[in-house]
């Protein structure tokens, strides 16, 4: 196997994990709700609580990278995950839960940040970059379907506390499969010199960040809130998992379909169309309600997965290979803001509303938002490129 298709099959086996450890608040929420007496507003939190240390850490964590080399930092981030999910088993009431979840978020943006910053280097300037970028990015919701699928019924057998230390065994087995990865050349562990990233490249990668940061946000308050929605329109909470699981393993379907597309089809912006509206749509009419509630949460995960590859490949398009580690960081900066923020305002908003409905369809607003901030980035990206021709 070439490289690079090996770089890509370790980082992706191990990124699971992350996905895994991520949705795992959300798959036992209604014992902590009931055996913690956590509100809503504390769930959407700790939901959140997951990715805002990458605010903070998503930059640094590229320079780290850049100085210490980006497997070291990956390993380090992997063991802070690890501790992070046996705090989350043994506390007892939010301040302790949010104490491991934070650690876990820690690691977590090391291992996103520079784990994308590896695949870029692999794969910059090949023609298979939508494809692989699909390929990786898909281990994040194959993480949480696992979660999904696996946590509640663990939960409901032995208690909440094993499926939240089932996540630390799980980063684990990532720090084993990461012993078997090779460095690439542009790793840059021991270079002292500091990256320089243009204005030009800020701003693109940055713009390219929100889009990420909007859609990864819209995945948090739609797998964290549906079933909640779904148990208030009748179904039992084991029909709105197993309709949130569905949805979960369709939308990691769809990222496959989008990245082979995005391959042969060479039409981004009609995928992005495509994935955008559809999905914009589906959390619509989940928000309606009136018996098609299901059918869209269903609908939603056919659709959402087809532009993340081509979303992923974006920061490639704008950065050259000694800025990489900087504008990786700065992609995930923006992509935390709306990770972290995004799932707890739907939190306020379902406490203050007393329903599920309006968090999802402001969330259907800020999705089809994406098409022209993708729009934008085309046109910013044309402009910055005529000098230069």
């Amino acid at each position: 196997m070439p490289p690079h298709w090996q770089a890509l099959t370790v980082l992706t086996a191990a990124r699971t994990s992350m996905g895994f450890q991520f949705q795992s608040i959300a798959s036992v929420s209604p014992d902590l709700v009931t055996q913690l007496g956590l509100s809503y507003a504390d769930l959407g939190t700790l939901i959140g609580l997951y990715f805002l240390p990458g605010l903070a850490l998503a930059l640094p964590g590229g320079m780290l990278g850049h100085r210490f080399g980006d497997k070291r930092v990956v390993i380090c981030g992997l063991l802070l995950m690890f501790a992070g999910g046996l705090i989350t088993a043994l506390a007892w009431d939010f301040p302790s839960l949010a104490a491991g979840r934070l650690l876990s978020g820690v690691g977590g943006v090391l291992l996103n940040v520079l784990m994308a910053k590896m695949m870029t280097d692999w794969f910059a300037g090949r023609g298979e970059i939508v494809l692989a970028m699909a390929v990786f990015v898909n281990s994040f919701p194959i993480g949480m379907g696992l979660a999904t699928i696996s946590l509640g019924t663990l939960a409901s057998a032995v208690g909440w506390s094993a499926s939240l230390a089932a996540t630390a065994a799980a980063a684990l087995v990532a720090l084993l499969l990461l012993g078997t990865y090779k460095q690439h050349p542009n790793d840059g562990a021991g270079v002292v010199a500091r990256e320089k990233i243009s204005n030009r490249e800020a701003r693109l990668v940055c713009l390219a960040g929100i889009i990420w940061g909007l859609f990864n946000g819209a995945i948090s308050v739609m797998f964290g809130f549906a079933p909640i929605f779904l148990v208030g329109e009748g179904h039992s909470a084991a029909q709105a998992g197993l309709l949130a699981g569905i949805a979960i393993w369709l939308s990691a379907v769809s990222v496959q379909i989008g990245g082979f597309l995005g391959q042969a089809w060479s039409r981004p912006t009609t995928l992005m169309a495509i994935g955008a509206l559809g999905w914009a749509a589906g959390l619509a009419v989940l928000a309606a309600g009136a018996g098609f509630s299901g059918a869209a949460l269903i609908g939603s995960g056919l659709l959402m997965g087809l532009p993340v590859g081509v979303i992923m490949a974006m920061p490639a398009r704008v950065l050259r290979p000694e800025s990489r580690a900087v504008g990786m960081g700065l992609f995930y900066t923006c992509l935390y803001l709306g990770h972290s923020l995004m799932p707890a305002a739907a939190g306020w908003l379902r406490d203050v509303t007393g329903s599920a409905a309006p968090p999802l369809l402001i969330t259907s607003l800020l999705v089809a938002g994406m098409l022209p901030l993708y729009a934008l980035f085309q046109v910013a990206q044309r402009r910055a490129a005529a000098p230069a021709a």
